[in-house]
């Protein structure tokens, strides 16, 4: 999937852990984390919502549209 879950990008620079982020948007730390390894099928633009207002940042500083050559060598595919 070419695109890129840069959350824990986002976290890092927020210096908040993913349990913290988890309890401030009220989602699991199981739901965050499959969030964060980029294995999600989908998210709810609510939930898009309120982790960008908690990480004050926008949508494109968590979700990363890369093309497949680029997103193969990132994964060292």
């Amino acid at each position: 999937m070419p695109i890129v879950v840069n959350l824990d990008v986002m976290l890092a620079k927020r210096k908040m852990t993913l349990t913290e982020l988890s309890e401030l948007v009220d989602i699991t730390v199981a739901n965050l984390s499959v969030l964060k390894s980029g294995k999600a099928r989908a998210i709810r633009f609510s939930t898009l919502e309120e982790i960008c207002r908690v990480l004050e940042c926008q949508p494109g500083d968590i979700l990363e549209y890369m093309n497949k050559e680029n997103y193969k060598k990132l994964m060292g595919l």
